[in-house]
C-alpha cells in the first residue's frame, strides 16, 4: 500500500469517523466504517514501516575494483589470487572453547 496511501487511508477514517453529523447511511454507520478505515490506514503504515526495515542492503559490482553501496563508489578490497595447488577443499577449523 505505501506511506501515502496509509496516510490518506487515515485521514478519511478520521474526516468519516469524526467529521461526520449524520452517523447513518442506510444500513451503514459512519462511525465505524470511519473506524475500520483508520485501523486498516495504521495496518498498511505498520507493514510498509516493518517491510523498510527488513530490507537487506545489496551491493552490486561495477567493475573489478569498485562497487557501489547505496549511490556511493567504494573501492573493493584486494583478492588474492590462488592458483589450482593453493587451492584446498577442506573447510578451516573453527577455534573450540
Amino acid at each position: 500500500m505505501g506511506i501515502g496511501g496509509s496516510i490518506f487511508l487515515i485521514a478519511v477514517g478520521a474526516i468519516v469517523a469524526f467529521g461526520i453529523r449524520d452517523q447513518n447511511v442506510g444500513p451503514f454507520d459512519l462511525n465505524v466504517i470511519g473506524w475500520v478505515l483508520m485501523l486498516a490506514g495504521l495496518a498498511g503504515l505498520l507493514t510498509t514501516m516493518w517491510i523498510w526495515n527488513t530490507r537487506r542492503r545489496r551491493v552490486v559490482a561495477v567493475s573489478p575494483g569498485q562497487r557501489i553501496e547505496r549511490e556511493r563508489i567504494v573501492e573493493a578490497p584486494p583478492r588474492e589470487v590462488v592458483d589450482e595447488e593453493g587451492w584446498a577443499q577442506s573447510r578451516p577449523e573453527r577455534p573450540r572453547y
